[in-house]
């Protein structure tokens, strides 16, 4: 399905509500499995999430998590403590281009018997379950957050706990005490210190037997970036969230006051409006290394707005659902933008050309789809398999028509 946006204006209020983060509702999940009595609620209805939960309840011995990678990561570790259980986990063509030697290295160092059926350190494997006994292990500090979350999240359930030592500079280091928190919330002793994340063994009843997931700040930046893109007075409310999140895009509540935006937040809600104009003079220069999900959304909202724009921190952007950075470099560049990429960099020079009715190419990733629509406050645009947003955000195109975009 592609997606025509004729250049648009949005309501001056709005209100959306948006379903529980990816990233918590993930993890959950996955706690869930460990501790059957945990009750989850405002779940994420994302394509991943929906996928983990099936994987969890399957008893086939093929798991498909299709384009899932943080199914695929929390899913080999959750499998190799399965005992007695052979597992087949594999994805789709995307997915067995994706690196996972890192964390099944990891997982072997415990113990795990793990087995790569087609290509070396990548899916499909093949994992059998069984008691793991070691309990130390060290990774890279700079690898994805997710290899260290899989391993955290099954810790607990080791019969001696975890020691996980990270060597060099922490990187994504919020996606890490996101896990270390709603390991805390139900009653699990961790512990952060330096470079070394200790997680006990746990055999007692859960602290809280019922968690209410927050509403994703990732699908929120698409907000923040149209509003940045609207006029002076314009607001959009949008819920469920909180102001101690544990979601590390939440920073974008600081990152927009320098598009002009300023968050307001409510009980259970954040208000965002458009402030004041941004000079075409100012520059953003950003370390997104604790956020690289909005790493698109800000690149193009600073391209709509006329802005130079540099990123860095980028260098797990590389291996996502496609290369980011490369298809962002792309797609902007149709648009009429000038941009310098390297492996974790990114730099947008000052333009003050937009071109109209360019078709966006997705590259089957969900991001690239959501964060070049508020384009369509600036200009006409084609969003080509718009249906990829099902990943994340399933009724993001509807939420924007609420906001006024005119879509066909």
């Amino acid at each position: 399905m592609d997606i025509q946006i004729l250049k648009s204006s949005i309501n001056r209020q709005s209100s959306i509500a948006i379903t529980g983060s990816k990233s918590e509702s993930n993890r959950l999940l996955l706690l869930q499995a460990l501790y059957p009595e945990l009750e989850i609620k405002n779940l994420s209805n994302s394509d991943d999430s929906l996928l983990m939960q099936k994987a969890l309840q399957s008893n086939e011995e093929v798991i498909d998590i299709h384009h899932a990678g943080t199914a695929m990561r929390f899913l080999t570790a959750y499998f190799s403590t399965q005992v007695g259980r052979e597992t087949i986990l594999t994805g789709s063509s995307r997915m067995k281009e994706r690196p996972i030697k890192i964390l099944v290295d990891a997982l072997r160092v415990l113990g795990a018997e793990i087995s790569y059926t087609e290509n070396e350190g990548y899916p499909p494997l093949k994992i059998r379950g069984k008691k793991l006994t070691q309990n130390k292990v060290g990774l890279e500090a700079n690898v994805s957050s997710q290899y260290i979350s899989a391993l955290l999240l099954i810790a607990s359930r080791l019969e001696n706990g975890l020691e996980l030592t990270l060597n060099g500079k922490i990187t994504s280091v919020p996606y890490i005490e996101m896990t270390l928190s709603l390991l805390n919330e139900i009653g699990i002793d961790t512990e952060f210190d330096g470079n070394k994340i200790t997680v006990k063994p746990f055999s007692s009843n859960l602290r809280v037997k019922e968690i209410t997931v927050e509403s994703d700040w990732s699908s929120a930046s698409y907000y923040f970036s149209s509003v940045a893109m609207s006029k002076v007075g314009t607001e959009v409310t949008i819920s469920a969230y909180k102001k101690s999140s544990l979601q590390g895009d939440s920073v974008l509540a600081k990152i927009y006051n320098e598009f002009g935006v300023e968050t307001q937040f409510n009980d259970n809600t954040i208000t965002i409006k458009k402030t004041s104009e941004v000079s075409t003079n100012s520059r953003i220069d950003l370390d997104l290394s604790n956020a690289p999900d909005i790493a698109q959304t800000v690149s193009v909202t600073a391209f709509g707005l006329g802005l130079e724009c540099s990123l860095i921190g980028l260098h797990t952007l590389k291996i996502k659902e496609t290369d980011r950075l490369v298809a962002l470099k792309i797609e902007l560049e149709k648009l009429g933008a000038q941009v310098e990429i390297t492996d974790a960099t990114l730099h947008l020079k000052v333009s003050s050309i937009i071109n109209s009715n360019i078709t966006i190419a997705t590259y089957r990733d969900h991001r690239m789809a959501m964060a070049f629509a508020p384009l369509g406050l600036k200009t006409s645009l084609n969003i080509e398999n718009a249906d990829v947003v099902s990943k994340s955000y399933p009724q993001f195109w509807e939420d924007l028509k609420t906001l006024g975009f005119n879509l066909k």
